[in-house]
C-alpha cells in the first residue's frame, strides 16, 4: 500500500507541471511570437512480483507493477501564428521558419550573447550620435546579415521614412526618391529548432541539441522566409485547446490525490484491526 502513496504523489508532480505547463500557455496568449509548449510523459520503472514460468504450476506471465511516472520532456510547438495588424512601421512579422537576432550586450557582440527570436516588436532608437538604430523593445541591437547592428546615419530620416521589402531589406528614399539601402535584417534557421533554449521575453539561444543558425542569406537548400512590415505574429497558443488539456490535467491530478486518500483509509484500517 505505500507503494500505492508514492505512485499517486509521481502522478500528482507530474500534472502540476502539466498545469504549470498549461498556464504559462494561457499567460501568454497575447504575447507576440510566443511559441506554445507541452508536457510529455514517461512511466516510470516496473516492479516484478512474480516471474513467468513454463512450469504447469507456474504463470505463462510475469507479474509486474508500475511505480508511477514522470515528466520525460517539454516540447516546443513552432507552428505559424496568425499575423496581427500593428499601426508601428518598426513592428515585423515572419512568415516561414526563420528567427530575427539580436545582441543583449551592444558593446559585445559575441556569439554568446546572441539570442533569436519570433517577436518582431521593434522600435527605431535614438542613439547618443543622433543616428537610428533598430533595436528590440528592451534597446538591445537588432543585427544584420552582416552580423552588425542596423543603424540609419543620414540623421534627416525620420523612422516612418523607413521602408522594408519582404527580404528583410531596410531602405528609404531620398529627397531625389532614390532609393537609400540601410541594410538587411538577419533571419535564421535551426535544423531542430525544439532543441532551442528558452531565455524568456520570447527569445532563445542556439544549443548543441538545435545545431548552428544557418542564415537564410547564405544557406542554399533552405526555404527562406518572408518579411511583413507593420503586422506582428501572434501567439500560437488554442486557447480552446489549452482550456481542454487543464481540464484533463485537474481530472487526472484529483485521481491521483483520491488514490492517496484510498490508500491513507486502507492503511488506517488494516492499523485498526485488532489481533
Amino acid at each position: 500500500m505505500v507503494r500505492s502513496l508514492w505512485t499517486a504523489a509521481s502522478g500528482m508532480n507530474a500534472q502540476q507541471t502539466n498545469v504549470d505547463t498549461i498556464a504559462n500557455n494561457l499567460a501568454n496568449v497575447n504575447s507576440a511570437g510566443y511559441k506554445a509548449q507541452g508536457a510529455r510523459f514517461k512511466s516510470l520503472l516496473y516492479q516484478e512480483l512474480k516471474t513467468k514460468t513454463v512450469q504447469t504450476t507456474g504463470s505463462p506471465v510475469n507479474s509486474d507493477v508500475g511505480l508511477g511516472v514522470r515528466v520525460s520532456s517539454i516540447n516546443s510547438f513552432f507552428t505559424q501564428g496568425s499575423l496581427q495588424d500593428n499601426d508601428s512601421s518598426s513592428a515585423f512579422a515572419i512568415q516561414g521558419d526563420g528567427f530575427f537576432s539580436y545582441s543583449t550586450d551592444a558593446a559585445n557582440l559575441d556569439p554568446a550573447n546572441i539570442r533569436y527570436t519570433r517577436n518582431g516588436n521593434f522600435v527605431w532608437a535614438l542613439t547618443e550620435q543622433r543616428t537610428l538604430e533598430l533595436t528590440t523593445s528592451e534597446g538591445n541591437p537588432v543585427l544584420g546579415i552582416n552580423g552588425q547592428p542596423l543603424v540609419v546615419t543620414d540623421q534627416t530620416v525620420k523612422a516612418t521614412d523607413i521602408t522594408c521589402d519582404t527580404e528583410g531589406a531596410l531602405y528609404y528614399l531620398d529627397n531625389n526618391q532614390n532609393r537609400v539601402d540601410i541594410g538587411q535584417i538577419a533571419l535564421f534557421q535551426f535544423r531542430n529548432p525544439e532543441g532551442l533554449e528558452r531565455t524568456g521575453d520570447t527569445s532563445f539561444t542556439a544549443t548543441p541539441a538545435s545545431g548552428d543558425p544557418l542564415p537564410e542569406a547564405t544557406t542554399q537548400g533552405i526555404r527562406r522566409s518572408v518579411v511583413v512590415q507593420g503586422y506582428l505574429e501572434g501567439s500560437n497558443v488554442n486557447v480552446a485547446t489549452e482550456m481542454v488539456n487543464l481540464i484533463v490535467a485537474q481530472r487526472a491530478y484529483e485521481m491521483n490525490s483520491t488514490a492517496i486518500t484510498t490508500t491513507d483509509q486502507m492503511m488506517q484500517t488494516a492499523n485498526g484491526l485488532k489481533r
